[in-house]
């Protein structure tokens, strides 16, 4: 009688390479081209001269909300699409919380559902602590300047 379900090697070892072959598979496909080449874009941030004052604080956050930015890039650039991906003047209490190009750390986490660990910056500005998916501030767009209504003219021969 033949045994049904020989292992021939330790479970372990089956998971790591099923692992490494996920991860392989991962790195060929879309996101994992868009996410290599963001690191690479990365990079050459990184190397620019730093800026001088007035600014005391730059934040990257690829560098700190790696993790969330990577499931936020699997979960939703899977596929080709024809877009032109828009976003706003980055904020302090959106992509710099989460690492995700979206208005505000409740819309990431409860909305698209990312998840992963947010680390401090390495220099953080005291008014604006790095929270990652637990910031409860949001982005607010500043409101267009208040216009006063035109003067009425006065009417031309009597009209009305």
């Amino acid at each position: 009688a033949e045994t049904a379900g020989t292992v021939t090697e330790p479970v372990a070892a089956v998971e790591e390479e099923e692992e490494e072959e996920e991860e392989e598979e991962e790195e060929d496909d879309l996101a994992g081209r868009f996410l290599r080449l963001e690191q690479e874009q990365n990079a050459l941030l990184r190397a620019l001269p730093p800026f001088g004052e007035p600014v005391s604080h730059v934040y990257h956050p690829l560098d700190y909300a790696w993790e969330p930015h990577c499931d936020f890039v699997r979960r939703y650039c899977r596929t080709p699409k024809r877009v032109l991906f828009l976003g706003m003047n980055p904020g302090p209490f959106g992509m710099a919380q989460t690492g995700v190009p979206f208005g505000e750390a409740w819309h990431v986490r409860e909305w698209l559902r990312v998840v992963g660990g947010v680390k401090k910056p390495p220099s953080e500005h005291p008014k604006r602590p790095v929270l990652g998916l637990t910031c409860r501030r949001a982005e607010r767009s500043e409101p267009a300047p208040r216009r006063t209504a035109p003067r009425p003219t006065r009417p031309v021969d009597g009209a009305l």
